[in-house]
Order: structure tokens, then sequence, then C-alpha cells
């Protein structure tokens, strides 16, 4: 625990302007980001007695072993420039507003030649609009599919058009007049295209519009004695008032606004935002977060429009967003948010009317989105912390391993050997932190050495993060000087510059060595309290074999063994076994399994890479295109080996010193033995442009390589 005394900065060196300020760890990470209007007088609450701070900020002070600032130039600035790095650098104290869940979206792919209706989740895309979010998928549907009598869009994949397409056959749905059939041509890119603004047009408020279109087209008919086209128009319009129905209007004149509603406690608060488009709730959503600093209603409202705005521009930002508490200043903040849509937003709390009271049905959600939150945490919390407890006490451990990492291996029959370490804090999965390896200090099948090799790799790197930051150096005696396992010494970067990325061998990452101290998390920069291997006594001995080796005594190590689920521990006889019930062993086979899963993707990727290769990837220049037009030319890689240059100079696009360098290709490489049927011994006749490991078509009968062995 630090004294923020330590690192005060001198009287005079803040200045009194605007700004933006970065409290970081002794391990140079950035563990809270906050603006002020003067720079000067905001720091200055940060140091004064302890005993006056509210408790999460002494934590936060107390932890922090230095603090900058960056000066700008207005408070909207200082606003941008809080939110992209805390963004960036996802401090430990700053509130971060987690989704309950993720909600879908409707949307309509206009980046697309002929836009696609769909319900979409995550990250939003360029090209793409968007309406919602809703609670549920099926209520999308339900409305896609009243809107398709009246505005028939495409709904189906990409695969699915270009097979109809081929076959000249659109879908059921082109059969029941809920699709245009673009793909059969029946409408044309343009028409399918006004199609899809119209439903985008409906979908954003403006209803009356087609309704009344439709009635006239409706009457028309009816005047004109065709009866049965009058039917259908009264059908789509009767479908386009059950979608409306759908969302009934609870703001009048067809307002445009956002209702942001706030429900807290001392320890944790909850968000409710209701979409409000042409008058109708069109989207629900909402957020909780933890609150680890001292903070007002008004603030969390200004994270929250961070949160919900700080990637949107135009109408995704309404033109009125009305809040429960205005931030304080509220200036800078409806200056930005006027920045994001590109003409005026209104920020506001509603006092009287029907704004008011849908902001009090907004707040009763949110009321009771937090209720709901904390008793799912209750038992949550309850179990994962009864799980860690149980950890300690069965391995003798002084505290809770509030971080365990796991490792495993992974190889068929001895090759692709790979490795994979996951991380789990607080008993939860950290998917940031996962980690693989290929191992490559020797050829074969040998888990054992592979841990060693894998626990040595990593620890290394550990070693190196410390010296950098100078918590460790070669003169001290807290640490051995670092090895290669073979008690040579060796520099701390694990065969690599110490300025490149480390890779797996294969050309991908799996860690960084050392770079600039900008605050953002390294790859192997913090240790673990506790390691698991997966396996029994031997793997468990080489794991803590490697740790003595560089020296790091205080990591504990344990092997969870897969058939009685025994916990080993280095140098005992005989394992430690946890009751079946125990949450404690329930705890560190999730951890084992995700290992394993993990370390077997990975695995299976490098082998279907392998098995994918062929001799054309070794020619320089010759892209997917033309290594297509060759196999479609010759029917097979074996007919295009027997092949003359001149003849593979007849493919559209291949020259001269192209098919000579195909040939020398092909002629370096080949294959090992024809393919054989391992039933019946009969050797399989090739599939045209189906390559195996050695470049050679795979036979239809021959053997599947999953059924080896994977560890």
């Amino acid at each position: 625990m630090a004294d923020p005394s330590s690192y005060r900065p001198k009287p005079g060196e803040i200045p009194d302007s605007p700004g933006v300020y970065r409290f970081r760890d002794e391990h140079r990470r950035v563990i809270y980001v906050g603006k002020a209007k003067s720079l000067r007088q905001r720091l200055a609450n940060y140091f004064q007695d302890l005993a006056g701070l509210h408790p999460r900020t002494r934590s936060m002070v107390t932890t922090a072993a230095s603090v900058e600032w960056t000066v700008v130039s207005t408070e909207v600035e200082a606003l941008q420039l809080e939110y992209s790095w805390i963004k960036e650098y996802d401090p430990r104290f700053n509130v971060k507003y987690r989704d309950d869940k993720s909600y879908p979206y409707l949307a309509v792919t206009m980046n697309e030649e002929y836009p696609r209706v769909q319900v979409m989740r995550g990250h939003k895309k360029k090209g793409v609009r968007y309406f919602g979010p809703y609670a549920h998928a099926w209520a999308i549907r339900d409305t896609v599919d009243l809107l398709l009598r009246v505005f028939p869009v495409r709904t189906c994949s990409a695969g699915v058009f270009k097979n109809a397409a081929r076959t000249g056959r659109p879908c059921l749905l082109g059969y029941i007049g809920k699709c245009s059939a673009p793909c059969v041509d029946r409408v044309s890119a343009e028409e399918h295209r006004e199609l899809a603004d119209e439903f985008c047009d409906f979908m954003t408020g403006r209803t009356n519009t087609y309704i009344r279109r439709l009635e006239k087209q409706m009457a028309e008919a009816a005047d004109e004695m065709e009866y049965e086209r009058a039917a259908r128009l009264r059908d789509d319009i009767g479908a386009l008032k059950k979608a409306m129905e759908k969302n009934a209007v609870v703001l009048a004149d067809a307002t445009d606004a956002d209702l942001i509603a706030v429900a807290e406690d001392e320890l944790e608060a909850a968000v409710q935002i209701f979409h409000v488009r042409g008058g109708r709730v069109r989207g629900q959503r909402g957020w909780v977060t933890d609150k680890v600093e001292e903070i007002t209603t008004g603030a969390l409202v200004e994270h929250a429009l961070q949160q919900l705005y700080g990637e949107e521009t135009g109408d995704a930002v309404p033109k009125e967003v009305l809040v429960p508490a205005l931030p304080d200043p509220v200036e800078p903040v409806q200056e930005w948010l006027t920045g994001r849509r590109g003409s005026g937003v209104s920020l506001r709390t509603p006092q009287r009317g029907d704004k008011k009271a849908l902001m009090e049905t907004v707040e009763r959600n949110a009321q009771q989105a937090l209720v709901l939150h904390k008793t799912k945490r209750a038992s949550d919390l309850t179990t994962r912390s009864r799980a860690l407890e149980e950890i300690a006490d069965a391995l003798d451990l002084d505290s809770a391993p509030l971080r365990i990492e796991c490792y495993d291996i992974s190889h068929l029959q001895g090759d692709d050997v790979v490795a994979s370490m996951v991380v789990f804090e607080d008993g939860l999965a950290r998917k940031s932190e996962y980690r693989r390896f290929q191992i490559k200090g020797f050829a074969g099948q040998d888990d054992v050495r592979s841990m060693h090799e894998v626990i040595t790799r990593r620890f290394r790197r550990y070693l190196a993060e410390k010296e950098k930051t100078g918590e460790w150096t070669d003169g001290e005696d807290t640490a051995a000087p670092v090895t290669d396992g073979e008690n040579t010494a060796a520099p701390v970067t694990d065969g690599a510059d110490a300025t490149a990325p480390m890779t797996d061998g294969n050309g991908e990452i799996v860690g960084t060595g050392p770079t600039e101290d900008d605050g953002r998390p390294k790859k192997f920069a913090y240790p673990p309290q506790l390691v698991v291997v997966d396996g029994g006594a031997p793997q468990v001995a080489a794991a803590r074999r490697a740790l003595d080796e560089l020296g790091i005594d205080d990591i504990a190590v344990c092997g969870l063994a897969k058939r009685l689920e025994e916990v080993w521990l280095p140098g005992d006889d005989d394992p430690v076994v946890l009751p079946r019930t125990s949450e404690g062993l329930y705890l560190l086979q999730r951890v084992r399994d995700e290992a394993h899963r993990f370390a077997i993707t990975y695995q299976r990727t490098k082998r279907s890479k392998r098995f994918r290769s062929s001799p054309l990837d070794d020619v320089p220049g010759l892209g997917d295109t033309r290594k297509q037009a060759l196999l479609k030319h010759f029917g097979s890689l074996k007919k295009l080996r027997s092949a003359t240059i001149d003849q593979i100079c007849e493919v559209p696009g291949i020259g001269r010193k192209t098919a000579e360098t195909i040939a020398v290709a092909l002629a370096r490489s080949v294959p090992a033995a024809p393919a054989v049927n391992t039933a019946t011994g009969e050797i399989m006749e090739e599939e045209p442009g189906t390559m195996g490991s050695s470049g050679e078509p795979v036979a239809a009968g021959a053997p599947d390589e999953r059924r080896g062995q994977e560890t």
C-alpha cells in the first residue's frame, strides 16, 4: 500500500486548466482516469488526509504509485479524451457499465447490393441500419414477418441467395410473396433497394404515409371491382397496423428521444434506457455497474451518455435526451452530444406531463433490474468466494488465489504439439489474458517436457517485465538468473528480439516483449497466485522445476488429474482429494476444462492449416483466384503435376514464367504414398481440388485424422 504523499506533485506543478489525469500503480498500469475543469483543484482533493476520503477513493490513491495529466483546450476535449482513455486502458477504479445481456437489433444491410433484413447482435457495422435494441429476438421476427407482406425484402443468407441464383428457383418466401426474389431477377437491384428504403422509413416511424397510400390503393381497386387485389391490400394494412400496435404511442408529436433512468445504492447502480422514435418505444436496454468510486447521480448519467453515444453519430443520437439528473457542468456534455449528432441536442430532466410519466416507468424498470442483478450476484459471489476459500484451505495457501492460470498440452500422436494458458480472476474467466504456445524446443510427444518449456517461457516473460519496471534486476538476490532450462545463462527474450513480438513459431503472437510504459496491460506482466496444470505428479513436478530454475518461489502449483479428479501438489506422494460436492473442485474442473478446450481448438486449427496446404502455396504471386483456375482447368492436382509448361500456359492469367515456377514447385513436392482405404486396402482415386498434407488430394475413403489421440 503506497502513501499518496510519496508521489504527490510539488506545489505549482499542476496547471490550473482543463485536462485529463491518470493514476498508475507500481506496475505502471493505469488504474483510474478522470477529467477536470481545473486540474489543480481536482487533484488537490486526492491528496488530503486519508481519513477524510471516501473508502473507495482512499483505496484508489493508496493503490496508485504515480499520477500524470494532459492539458486540453476545452472541457469538451477533456470529455472526449477521458472516454477514449477509459476504453483503451480499462482502468479498474473507473465506472464501467456492463450490458446485462447482448441485445438483438433489427438490421438492414444497406451496404450490400441486395439489402438483407436480419437479426444482429454485437458491434455495429458501417453501412448497416439498425433498429432497436429489442428485449427478445422473437419480437423482431414477429415484426418482420408482418412487414414482409408489404415490404418483401430479402431475408436469406448469402449462401441461400447464391444457390437460388444458380438454380433459378427462389426459396419458399419467394413463392408465398414474402420476398421479391431478386435472386431470380423478379425485381432489379434498384427496385429491391427502394423496398428496403421503404422498410427503413416505416421502422423509423413514418408509418401514416404508407397506410394512407395503401388505403387509397384499396379504394381504387374496389372502385375498379378488383376485389382480390383490394382484399390483399386490406390484409397488408392490417399487418402494418398490427406491427404498429406492438409499439404503442407513448409520446405525442412523433417525438424522438432517449430516456435514461438510474437506480443505485451504496455499492452498485443500474441504468435503463428507453429508445423512443416517432413517439413509440422502439428499443430498451440496461447496464449495471459497481460503484468503485464516490460518484453522484449526475456523474453516473455522464458515464452512461459516454457509453451510449461514444461511438454513435448522426440520427443514432436523438434530438432529445431525458435524464434523472444533469451532469455538472452540463454544457460540455450537451456540446459533445451536439457534435456527435451534427445538430442541436436537448439534454434535460422532465418535470411534468407524458415525459415525466414515462420517465417514472423507466425508473421502475431500473429498480427492478438492480434488484434482479443483486439477487443473482449475491448467489454468484457467495459461490465463487467459497470455491476460492476451499482451494486455499486444501492447498494450504496464505490467501485465496484471486488469479489462477491453467496450462494444458495438446497434440495428435506427437504432431502439432501446442499448449494453452487460460486465466481466471476472482473465479471468472478473463479471456483477454488467454495465451497459446507452439512447442518448439524439441520434436515429438513428451507432455512433461512440453509443460516445462511452456512454464519456463511464460514466467521468463514475467521476469522480463519485472526487470523492465525495476522490480527485479540481475544484481538482486530475490531471483536467480534466468536460464534456458539447461543451467546455462540465457537472455530474457525467449529467443526473440527484446522489442519484437514473441510468436509461437507459426507467426502467431502469443505475447509481446517489453513495451513503452503507456499503461496498457502487458501480456505476461502479472503473476498468478496459483498455477494449475492438466495432469498428475509428473506434470506438476515439471512445472515446479521450471519455476525453481527461474528463482520463483512465491507461486503455488498444483495439478488436476482427469481419471479420479485428484489434486496433486509438488513433492507429495499422495494427492489431495476434494469432496465431489466441493465448490473448489468444481472451479478447478472448470479451469482445467477451459484450458483443454482452448488447447484443442488451437491444435485443430494448426492441423487443418497443415492439411489444407498445397505446393501451389509456395509459388510467389499466385493467388487464390489463379489457384482455383488451375484446379478447375486440370481437374486435380495430380493432372496439373503431369501437365507440360505449354499446357499450363493455356490457363487464363498464367504466363510462361509463372508456369515454369509452378512446374518447379510441383516437381519438388512428390506425394509420399497414394491414399489407401484402410478398410479394404484399395488405392483410392483423388477428389478434384481436395488437398492433403502432402499437397495431394485426399481420397474420400482415407482415414479421418480426428480419430487420433488428442491430449
